[in-house]
């Protein structure tokens, strides 16, 4: 009769094949089993955890990680999965931000720094600083990643994709292209290079040559139809409408908003550009891949300013609308969800206030 130990790792064993197979609910069982012979199998919390978040069962699969690194806080597997999920799922940044520091301060009870997993451990904080809006602090710690471990296409994706955010266009395309030519194949990597070579051309290119721009142009389209063919559901090929037709669909929005707030928004010009401007972009902190923007005084806080209120817009940015559509109706809502949220932040009313008024 097999002990317990051997009984642990064969479950193990047959709940990897079960998973592979795209048996899950099977595999679930062997790890239940695994579970019986050892509760405290930190290997088997972690596959239940890592099984569970694929079935977008996200709790659950938090609490089978968090019981992983209790049972064993050496198992470096099971760390790098609590904080990844803490940042790409539940938005919990700051505790991810301490999970890496933790990691990171070397402790001899925690999980040892070799190069390979303090590697993985700058990353995730890039991660997490990242979604905090602190870009340059992203791009110092993926670069101590690869420094570690050298050019690997995960982290120099990420490091060109830091770089496009930071408005760095001609830096992002030198580590994207080298990303490129390691995984050619990765349609994230494609893709973020097709959006690099559009915001080329829209600048003006590396020079101010017609033929430049053009060449950038057809490399930005044939990037986005290569992402589009490797995984359509993420990347759809960009929708291309008229600028007349574009503007009709930002009248229409308009004139679908209760009359009360078209009354109060009528000196509110709201225009429409290509992309944001590079200042914005570079100097602002703005994202050049948002959707639109209200740029001046929100109405709550009019009467403390000295700012003229004639400089107070609304700018919905059309090609970066019609990157994230399928088709012409999808971008007609989605140009009405965008005006409606930006005269939102004009009127001064946050997210909750945005929702209750049908404006989000």
């Amino acid at each position: 009769m097999k002990n317990d130990k051997d009984r642990y790792w064969d479950c193990l064993d047959q709940a990897m094949e079960a998973s592979h197979g795209g048996r899950i609910e099977e595999a679930l069982a062997w790890l239940e089993e695994a579970l019986k012979a050892h509760p405290e199998g930190a290997e088997a919390h972690n596959g239940r955890g890592e099984i569970l978040w694929d079935e977008a069962r996200i709790d659950e699969s938090l609490y089978e990680f968090e019981r992983a690194v209790d049972a064993d806080p050496k198992f470096s597997a099971a760390h790098l999965n609590r904080i990844e999920l803490l940042v790409e799922e539940l938005g919990e940044f700051e505790l991810a931000l301490e999970g890496c520091d933790a990691l990171l301060a070397g402790r001899s009870e925690l999980p040892r720094l070799d190069r390979p997993f303090q590697a993985e451990v700058y990353y995730l904080k890039a991660k997490a600083l990242f979604y905090l809006d602190d870009l340059r602090g992203a791009a110092f710690l993926i670069r101590r990643a690869i420094k570690s471990v050298g050019e690997q296409p995960t982290y120099s994706a990420f490091e060109g994709h830091v770089l496009f955010e930071m408005g760095s266009y001609k830096d992002a395309r030198r580590v994207l292209e080298r990303a490129a030519a390691a995984d050619p194949d990765s349609p994230n990597i494609v893709y973020s290079l097709g959006l690099i070579m559009e915001r080329l051309a829209h600048e003006g290119g590396e020079e101010s040559q017609a033929e430049n721009i053009e060449a950038a142009q057809r490399a930005a389209g044939l990037a986005f139809s290569r992402a589009n063919a490797i995984d359509p559901m993420q990347f759809p090929v960009p929708v291309t409408v008229s600028d007349e037709f574009f503007r009709e669909a930002v009248s229409e929005a308009l004139d679908n908003l209760p009359r009360s707030i078209r009354d109060y928004i009528a000196d509110v010009p709201v225009i429409v550009e290509d992309f944001p401007a590079f200042d914005l972009v570079a100097h602002e902190r703005v994202s050049p891949q948002i959707l639109g923007i209200f740029i001046g005084v929100p109405r709550t806080e009019a009467s403390v300013t000295d700012r003229v209120p004639d400089l107070d817009r609304i700018i919905l940015f059309k090609r970066n609308l019609e990157k994230i559509c399928r088709d012409r109706d999808e971008l007609i809502e989605q140009i009405q969800i965008t005006v409606r949220h930006e005269i939102g932040h004009y009127l001064g009313l946050d997210e909750n206030d945005l929702d209750r008024l049908g404006l989000a």
